[in-house]
């Protein structure tokens, strides 16, 4: 082989090494160029959501199906989440989510549980059926204090 040919040959194996690379990293780093065609959007309305961080997962039945993707006060003073969950997962129109704990002093997360409607919602819609998070301290207080019923 003339030396031209083999550097040919090297180039074209460490551009297509590179390129390989590239695309697993975007890919296993859930980049959202290629994420967002297999998930989308749905926001829920709490009234507490103390603990919950961007990021944190979404559970049904004890899997994840999605993360938080943002935390925003709305319009009518409730927190407001946005969840970005597996386009496969279709979310009944009477599902509930609560803020949930895992263990006594452990992460936060959001559990939905799916209801049984035939209708679903779609992306951008607002799942209003929620619980919020239980404040462990002011129950302690409560109940150390003597105010608990």
């Amino acid at each position: 082989m003339k030396r031209g040919t083999l550097e040919i040959f090297v180039g074209l194996f460490m551009i297509a090494g590179f390129s390989a690379l590239a695309y697993l990293a975007l890919n296993l780093g859930e980049v959202s160029i290629f994420s967002s065609s297999r998930t989308y959007l749905l926001n829920a309305e709490f009234d507490n959501v103390s603990g919950i961080k961007k990021g944190a997962a979404v559970q049904v039945a004890g899997v994840v199906v999605g993360s938080i993707e943002g935390i925003r006060l709305g319009e009518d003073r409730y927190a407001v989440l946005t969840m970005r969950l597996d386009k496969e997962l279709k979310v009944p129109t009477d599902s509930m989510a609560s803020v949930k704990s895992q263990g006594i002093i452990g992460d936060k997360y959001i559990q939905i549980s799916l209801g049984g409607d035939e209708e679903f919602y779609a992306t951008g819609d607002v799942l209003t059926d929620t619980e919020s998070a239980i404040d462990i301290e002011s129950l302690i207080s409560k109940f150390a204090f003597g105010s608990a019923k």
